[in-house]
């Protein structure tokens, strides 16, 4: 499928990007060429020490910012495929300094989106996140824009063969700053802090999220933002597989966050398909029979919901475990 293309990451050095590039390169050893992009040299530097030239001359190293339109244009010069994966993500972060999320979630989105269309891309699928679907946060609200931006843009390609399309999945397991690779740090402390002893959240590991990607490369038509099948966990239940004695502080939900994530809503299932181990939500324009016949699937009843805390796949204490030794790589045992 991608042997012979071109790609580029943006966001390239970060978890996905790092995940991203170990599984094309090994399944893909023919891609023409992957482009890592991303603002960090150091970051760059230290991923090109896994991926020398001298070995893999297909992987570049292209250093920019999406907020800088021209760059990127220049970086997307002669590229297949994009995969959005660039974003600032901290929701507190983004509370207090809401024109940077917008600046890089929202004119990042849009600069992509201008640059496929001014180059020669076919397909273009970027990363949303569970916190877009009916956002109390602002980080949310921005990446709502972005999937906005990027479903949109398929009614403005004119002629041209390409393709726009988001994915929509929760918690990356073991990602830069979510809980786990937290919690396994402050478990040697003996204290564990505790948003709400009922907090749920939807789980996804890297490789998962890297397949899900991989199959909208292949498979999307235009238009649709995919959303996993996927377990949830409670936050406390993280908790108890990491370190089950630990002393456990209930610090309370911090601002912008929700008890429980949604990826579908309830306004959503109007336009809202079901199929294998997918759902998608479709632009309310589409002509939804075309993607029924395309994809297999059926419609979802009116007033579904996708929930977190009603979720019907549950993560238990012992198959995060078996999770979490995969993620550490190591043999994991329980903090007592």
């Amino acid at each position: 499928m991608l042997n012979d293309k071109s790609i580029l990451i943006t966001g390239g050095t970060g978890s996905f990007g790092k995940k991203f590039t170990e599984i094309i390169l090994k399944r893909y050893p023919d891609v023409k060429r992957l482009v890592i992009f991303s603002r960090d040299e150091l970051k760059q530097f230290e991923m090109s020490q896994l991926y020398p030239e001298s070995i893999f001359p297909q992987v570049r190293f292209f250093i920019g910012d999406v907020r800088d339109g021209e760059r990127l244009k220049r970086a997307c010069e002669g590229i297949d495929v994009i995969i959005h994966a660039a974003a600032l993500k901290q929701v507190p972060a983004a509370e207090y300094n809401p024109d940077e999320f917008i600046k890089t979630n929202i004119g990042g989105a849009q600069n992509i989106i201008d640059a496929s269309i001014s180059t020669k891309v076919k397909i273009v699928v970027a990363l949303s996140t569970d916190k877009a679907a009916a956002p109390i946060n602002l980080y949310g609200a921005t990446k709502l824009v972005s999937d906005k931006l990027f479903i949109a843009a398929n009614n403005i390609k004119g002629d041209r063969d390409l393709r726009f399309s988001a994915v929509r999945y929760g918690n990356v397991m073991g990602s830069r700053g979510s809980v786990i690779p937290f919690f396994l740090e402050r478990a040697k402390s003996g204290v564990l802090p505790i948003t709400h002893s009922e907090m749920t959240r939807f789980n996804i590991t890297l490789e998962d999220g890297v397949e899900m990607v991989l199959w909208a490369i292949e498979n999307a038509l235009g238009g649709e933002i995919f959303v996993p099948k996927i377990p949830s966990y409670k936050i406390e239940t993280v908790a108890k597989a990491i370190a089950p004695n630990a002393l456990f502080e209930n610090v309370g939900i911090r601002p912008g966050e929700k008890l429980h994530e949604e990826m579908i809503t309830d306004s959503d299932s109007y336009n809202t398909i079901e199929f294998d181990k997918y759902y998608a939500i479709l632009p309310a324009n589409a002509n939804k029979s075309k993607f029924l016949m395309h994809y297999n699937a059926v419609e979802v009843p009116q007033g579904f919901r996708y929930n977190s805390g009603t979720n019907e796949y549950w993560e238990t204490i012992d198959s995060l475990r078996d999770k979490i030794v995969e993620f550490v790589d190591s043999d994991f045992t329980p903090i007592q």
